[in-house]
């Protein structure tokens, strides 16, 4: 028997209901912890608030003053801020550069920022924290620089994909017009990257944003980002204030979801161009 297009979308719908709800569920669990005692949350954690559990902001105010939230919001959004922009900037330029440019070189270089992306942060964290330690890169301007090298794989496989579906006769024609590289990279090549640039920056925002071993291992305790700020709300023998937890994983999930959420439908459409293979 064969399956209508009518069935098939209705298929179709259903799944993609039950993986959005799938995806939605441990947020609304969180946000709903978040507003109820912490001596209710171990016991009824799927329970909504009610006269009895509800507390109201009291965990987000108690959060907010054992983990010195603003103080890592604001390391946290430095490092994530500066850190995509030069992800941004310097692989559209050198995925520029390497398709345009065939050789050995060139080949070798795009190469060896793929095989980066398969290579697991905990092979080289050790060995990454302690050249860091030695070179006086680590705080939160020289963690910058490391935040470039990991993220520079993923982001020039994906702008070199582009580049190569862009016709080259728009470079020659403004170069014919007297506009030399620089110019046209930022005039003519770049405003076309947008789609993927954005698409980019939403992937590299959430891996900074919600990294922890990367600012712990190398910038410590000293200047705390949300993540290892989050951490300190566990106390002595295992004990945690999960209400307080709760309130603050909200939080530090509200800036990538509103981020995420505006630029979303650039999404589909940077990761397919990205995929175009000349």
């Amino acid at each position: 028997m064969q399956v209508s297009k009518k069935h098939t979308k209705w298929i179709a719908f259903a799944i993609l209901v039950i993986v959005s709800l799938y995806i939605i569920f441990p947020i609304a669990v969180v946000v709903m912890n978040s507003f109820k005692s912490r001596l209710f949350i171990s016991n009824e954690p799927f329970a909504l608030p009610n006269e009895t559990t509800f507390v109201g902001l009291t965990n987000y105010t108690q959060g907010l003053m054992k983990t010195g939230f603003f103080s890592a919001f604001g390391y946290s959004l430095w490092i994530t801020l500066a850190s995509v922009f030069f992800i941004l900037l310097c692989t559209s330029m050198l995925a520029w550069y390497i398709t345009r440019v065939s050789g050995k070189t060139t080949s070798i270089i795009y190469y060896l920022l793929t095989f980066s992306m398969i290579v697991p942060f905990q092979m080289v964290m050790f060995t990454m924290s302690k050249i860091a330690n030695m070179l006086g890169i680590d705080n939160p301007i020289g963690i910058i620089v490391l935040y470039v090298g990991f993220g520079c794989g993923m982001a020039t496989f994906m702008f070199s994909g582009f580049i190569k579906s862009i016709p080259i006769a728009l470079e020659e024609a403004a170069m014919i017009d007297g506009a030399n590289p620089v110019r046209t990279f930022f005039f003519i090549v770049l405003p076309m990257l947008k789609s993927t640039a954005i698409t980019i920056a939403i992937l590299e925002t959430m891996w900074v944003w919600n990294d922890y071993l990367m600012p712990y291992l190398t910038i410590g305790t000293e200047y705390r980002t949300i993540p290892v700020a989050i951490q300190y709300l566990r106390g002595g023998y295992g004990s945690v204030d999960m209400g307080a937890m709760m309130a603050m994983l909200f939080l530090a999930m509200l800036p990538v979801i509103v981020f995420y959420l505006a630029c979303q439908k650039y999404i589909i459409k940077g990761v397919l161009a990205g995929a175009v293979k000349g």
